[in-house]
């Protein structure tokens, strides 16, 4: 009876003290979580703009929505990204000047996600806005959009494979690792491409991965 209390005691002491390292490891995360500059990749994220615009409810005066609609891939965001889970938020009380916001808004075509996007996601970047913004004008360079998806006036219906062979075969040193598909429903709605820091393509962690079924459509852009 003493052995199998003996055994209790130190049972229950191993379990105390990985619940108390658990604590602290999840502490150190949350204190990285919150630190601009520390972060282990990008993640750039085109949104499907015909998709937005047919799920959200949008005024004809919107210019990503309107009546004159032409915008394919758009620039959703660049965001740092952790192997396993990302940074946000780092900081409070940092707005945009309006040259900021001015020098995106062609591949960013609304001035309320960009702000959104900065201060959700730039503010972990380790730099100011204006060099923030200059990368991800960079990044959003380094990707050739396929022929098939700069301006299709009609729906395609393909396999979420089919999308990304066809980003490969348009970017050299692109691999189908280093992108993602996500879908709403069967349409379309976001490509997600991984960049190292210094903007080459990398493989991407698994928490950005595909999520799309066996057929997409893809919604015209007019």
């Amino acid at each position: 009876m003493h052995g199998w209390k003996a055994v209790v005691a130190i049972g229950l002491a191993l379990a105390l003290s990985a619940a108390a390292a658990q604590g602290r490891s999840q502490r150190h995360h949350h204190a990285r979580a919150s630190k601009p500059g520390v972060f282990d990749y990008y993640v750039l994220s085109l949104s499907w703009s015909p998709q937005h615009c047919a799920s959200h409810d949008t005024r004809s005066g919107d210019p990503q929505c309107g009546s004159h609609r032409q915008y394919g891939f758009v620039v959703h965001g660049l965001w740092p990204q952790y192997e396993n889970g990302f940074p946000q938020s780092c900081a409070s009380g940092s707005g945009l000047d309006q040259t900021v916001v001015d020098s995106v808004i062609d591949i960013m075509p609304s001035p309320t996600l960009i702000r959104h996007e900065w201060a959700k996601h730039g503010t972990c970047s380790g730099m100011d806005s204006a060099a923030y913004f200059a990368k991800v004008r960079a990044a959003y360079g380094r990707l050739k959009i396929p022929a098939a998806y700069q301006t299709p006036g009609n729906a395609l219906r393909v396999p979420a494979s089919q999308i990304k062979q066809e980003f490969e075969h348009a970017n050299s040193g692109v691999s189908a690792n280093d992108l993602a598909v996500l879908c709403s429903g069967k349409f379309l709605q976001e490509i997600r491409v991984c960049f190292d820091k210094s903007l080459h393509p990398r493989q991407c962690s698994r928490a950005v991965r595909d999520d799309c079924g066996d057929e997409v459509v893809v919604r015209p852009v007019r």
